[in-house]
């Protein structure tokens, strides 16, 4: 605002601590939507082996028959150039659409739900 403040008007629990720095699922949604393969991305956090919080992203490609681990590695890699580095999906799924509400707005804790079926 005109004070110098930001006002942040998303979800708080959608916030993920990667590496003790703040990660916003849409941060690393729009660096992706910029990646020519993808239609769309939801991005939650997963923790890992160790209990620690990593970025995963569910992507929906433009061609699903481009789907392969190359892919993943070229998203990955995409968005550590385009972004931060801590901000990377250390894991990228493959999915034909996104869980979304009736208006269209991705629901994040279907895709946590689905990470933690995944485990």
């Amino acid at each position: 605002d005109e004070d110098g403040y930001f006002w942040y008007a998303g979800r708080t629990d959608d916030m993920m601590k990667v590496s003790g720095l703040a990660v916003w699922p849409t941060d690393v949604e729009s660096v992706l939507a910029n990646h020519p393969a993808v239609l769309e991305s939801g991005v939650v956090g997963v923790p890992d082996k160790d209990g620690l919080t990593k970025p995963r992203a569910y992507v929906v490609l433009k061609d699903k028959s481009t789907a392969s681990e190359d892919l993943a590695r070229e998203l990955q890699n995409f968005v550590k150039t385009n972004a931060q580095p801590h901000k990377y999906p250390r894991s990228v799924i493959f999915i034909d659409e996104l869980p979304k509400t009736a208006t269209g707005k991705i629901q994040r804790f279907k895709l946590r739900q689905m990470a933690q079926d995944q485990h």
